[in-house]
């Protein structure tokens, strides 16, 4: 009767023994295991919210991009940016390693904890854990796809190289239990089970390069729309699998292009701010999220915390703003400091027609305008001659206070004789006091001879306009000569510019009035926000044509003479006709808004949604851990009662681990220590508590492991996979990373904890023993079943589903019963080993 009363329990690590143990009656042994389960529940609480502070740390660190040179087709080079950390190895290390630090720092830590000797706690966990995550999460998953949908895994070859390192994982765990060295770990043993972690990482990462196929590639986007680096050296555009033509990057831009179509279908009067910030709001809602991301999410709103998506309004208006304020920057755009004085020519260009005499120049001036200020100016020579052309001047300007311009009076000397257009300058030279001098401080006068109709032409040949320029102006010039009222026709032509697509078609007149030098044609691009453009179309003037004018009929006369027939005043008729100059057909080429393109391509950098979840202060992170807030998304008001009560029963983690440096500083590193230091102290107190639990109610350590500990270790994972499930395109973020999880916690959680213990005791002159009973017979359960489970998988992805989570509702909820009875199947023969009711190994 008195050992029924008896407690058997070990004081653990970081909590001693409840006593007393001896004549304990069944009334207190219930009641000390339910202190025991809710001390459980809180500390599994606790770990879940500092391993989001993990998580956080680990999505900074594999985020960190470095600028790449690459060069495309046409020799034109361009700086991009690319992720360092390749997302297969992140996924497989660090991202793993959050997951799942619970699970393995148990394990090292009950090693440490009961002298290097063997316990049950750590491994039975790990395979607990593996088994949960494998049969119910992935059933979990099959089910919540809403009905007709599918999902599938993209990235098929790292999910085989995983699913079978995942399952060689637990053979071996068997084959050096009870084949190598039975009852014995030795040092080659769990050294090698520790080697077999990086070795998975390379397998996989070759399978996501597919290395197997020895095809070579540079950058490509992964699956998130982020660059990620691959093998080749010679960084040339040209394939399919280059940066700029990827399918995924592609599909993004476009996302976004068409998303921004459509809000200003919906909001015709909305300014293109608005509109792309909506537009960059709607892609971070769509877009992949990472494994952090809906880890953290799901914690958050089980501890009352919000939901992290309403933070992407904030996000949106804020990377717009940054963007803009950084493309500003780009450009060399100063913000002006009206507080200085400037002097400077406003214009600084001048034409005036050789008969005009006299004109003036304007020079300003802004910012200061209390006090004195002097300028010296002077005229200089260009093709024009001072004394023949023009009379120079020189001589000082002085500004009083409240001056805001001063006038100079120039004068140009007429003659009749026919001669090109010239020019000269006016300069400013020194100035009191000498920094008040701006740009422009050169005018230019060009004189235009108007002894002759004169010639027309544009100003320049080529012109480049961005899409969203709206009308363009285009300069159509009068030089050498500016006498008589012409008309020149003109008229657009569409090369691979279409007329009503990309631009307005514009056919008409330009009338020039006597002495009138420059007309301009008006030309309406049609702006589609376009991500790339690159299209022309033409402007052509035709022969120009005199009116109302005696000359013009004299020379309209004159030219139906022969030459030996026309007279002296009919000769100068003709050579004063107005012609046509050396550019009367102008090229007009269509590009995408550089802005607008420069806007996308930085929005789509930052169309992971994942950037989230980090922090930037300590104060931001307190006034989270105190404010509570609505966890339903459709939920716009206030919280409800649930979301009140898990803050305040969550309240002491979240100020605790608000302590937790934040991810900003030491680009997320001090976090990443802090935290996983912080992880291993709470489950230390996880693995006393959990053993006490079990010794209280008489339940193996064992059992404790795979029904208790590694449940409540998997619940964030549960409904961070549940999310990922119905809001991701694929199933890579949902299940695609169980397996690769189930190995690496194998091969860090055992193989970290057995070779430290192995050599341990070696030092020692001993073994370090292992009794391969439960572990090994659990080993061989899960094993078979992960075989049958990925058999099941393969089978969905045929024809018959399409996919591995979803498909027609029946077909889904069998597959989700049959999962979840093999992990009941797989408790239960656990269970009844442990308490030999079957016999094991």
């Amino acid at each position: 009767m008195s050992s029924n009363n008896t407690i058997a329990c070990s004081p653990g690590l970081m909590l001693p023994c409840w006593e007393p143990l001896e004549d304990v009656p069944l009334v207190d042994k219930v009641g000390r295991g339910l202190v025991y389960f809710l001390s459980m529940v809180y500390l599994f609480i606790g770990v879940s919210i500092v391993s989001d502070r993990f998580m956080a740390a680990i999505e900074v660190i594999t985020s960190q991009e470095r600028e790449v040179t690459i060069k495309r087709p046409g020799g034109e080079r361009q700086i991009i940016v690319v992720r360092m950390w390749n997302e297969t190895v992140a996924n497989l290390t660090l991202m793993a390693l959050g997951s799942s630090a619970p699970e393995i720092l148990l394990s090292v830590i009950e090693i440490y904890a009961k002298n290097f000797e063997a316990g049950e706690l750590g491994p039975g966990t790990i395979v607990g854990s593996a088994a949960y995550n494998l049969f119910v999460i992935i059933a979990l998953c099959v089910s919540v796809i809403p009905d007709g949908e599918v999902r599938k895994i993209k990235h098929l070859s790292v999910f085989f190289v995983t699913a079978i390192w995942s399952v060689f994982a637990y053979v071996w765990l068997y084959m050096i239990l009870a084949l190598f060295s039975p009852g014995i770990v030795e040092i080659w043993e769990g050294l090698l089970t520790f080697m077999f972690f990086p070795l998975t990482v390379l397998t996989a990462y070759a399978a996501d390069r597919k290395m197997y196929k020895y095809v070579k590639k540079d950058y490509r986007m992964n699956r998130r729309g982020v660059i990620v680096q691959a093998e080749g050296d010679n960084l040339e555009m040209g394939s399919t699998e280059l940066l700029g033509l990827d399918d995924v990057h592609d599909d993004i831009k476009q996302e976004y292009i068409t998303t921004l179509k459509e809000l200003r279908q919906q909001h015709p009067h909305a300014d293109l701010g608005t509109l792309e910030r909506m537009a960059h709001e709607i892609l971070l809602n769509r877009g992949p999220k990472s494994r952090a991301f809906y880890r953290i999410q799901a914690t958050r709103k089980l501890m009352g915390s919000g939901d992290l998506l309403r933070r992407i309004s904030e996000r949106a208006q804020s990377d717009l703003s940054e963007i803009k304020a950084e493309l500003q920057r780009e450009s060399g755009a100063a913000e002006f400091n009206s507080s200085s004085c400037r002097v400077f020519f406003e214009p600084s260009k001048y034409t005036v027609l050789e008969s005009c005499g006299k004109f003036e120049v304007r020079i300003a001036r802004t910012g200061d305008l209390d006090s004195a200020v002097s300028v010296d100016y002077f005229t200089e020579d260009g093709t024009a001659q001072a004394g023949s052309d023009y009379i120079p001047i020189k001589g000082t300007l002085h500004f009083g206070p409240g001056d805001k311009e001063k006038k100079l009076t120039l004068e140009v000397i007429d003659d009749d004789v026919f001669e090109p257009d010239e020019h000269f300058y006016v300069k400013l030279g020194s100035a009191k006091p000498p920094e008040v001098l701006a740009s422009p401080t050169l005018a230019t006068v060009i004189i235009l001879d108007d002894d002759h109709g004169g010639l027309f032409k544009f100003e320049e040949q080529n012109h480049e306009l961005v899409e969203s320029v709206g009308t363009y102006e285009l300069k159509v010039v009068r030089c050498s000569g500016a006498r008589g009222r012409v008309i020149v026709p003109y008229w657009t032509e569409d090369g691979t510019a279409k007329a009503g697509k990309e631009y307005e078609t514009n056919e008409g007149q330009l009338i020039f009035e006597n002495n009138e030098s420059e007309k301009t044609i008006p030309l309406t691009v049609i702006e589609e926000d376009s991500y790339e453009k690159d299209v022309l179309f033409y402007v052509q003037l035709g022969e120009p044509q005199m009116s109302g004018d005696e000359i013009a009929s004299l020379a309209a006369a004159a030219e139906k003479k022969r030459p030996a027939e026309r007279t002296e005043r009919e000769k100068v008729a003709i050579m004063g006709k107005p012609r046509l100059g050396n550019i009367v057909r102008a090229q007009i080429r269509i590009k995408e808004s550089k802005e607008f393109r420069n806007t996308v391509d930085k929005l789509v950098q930052r169309a992971n949604a994942s950037l989230l979840i980090g922090t930037s202060s300590w104060k931001e992170q307190f006034i989270e851990a105190i404010t509570v807030s609505a966890s339903d998304e459709s939920d716009q008001k206030k919280p409800s009662g649930l979301d009140y009560i898990m803050h305040v029963v969550t309240l002491f983690w979240k100020i605790l681990f608000a302590f937790v440096p934040p991810t900003d500083l030491c680009k997320g590193y001090l976090c990443f220590f802090v935290s996983i230091l912080c992880i291993g102290v709470v489950t230390a107190v996880i693995g006393d508590v959990a053993s006490h639990f079990g010794a209280t109610l008489g339940i193996a350590d064992s059992v404790t492991a795979v029904v208790f500990v590694a449940l409540g270790t998997s619940v964030p994972d549960t409904f961070a996979s549940k999310v990922a499930a119905i809001h991701d395109k694929h199933a890579d973020a949902s299940i695609g990373n169980v397996t690769g999880s189930n190995a690496v916690n194998v091969f860090l959680g055992i193989g970290v904890a057995w070779s430290i213990a192995a050599i341990y005791h070696a030092t020692k002159g001993a073994n370090f023993k292992v009794k391969p009973g439960n572990l090994a017979f659990s080993v061989t359960i899960f094993c078979s079943e992960a075989v049958i489970t990925i058999i099941v998988l393969l089978l969905r992805r045929s024809r018959m589903v399409g996919g591995e989570l979803g498909g027609p509702k029946c077909l889904k909820y069998l597959t989700s019963a049959f999962l979840f009875s093999l992990w009941i199947f797989y408790l239960i023969m656990t269970t009844l080993e442990v308490y030999h009711v079957i016999k094991g190994f």
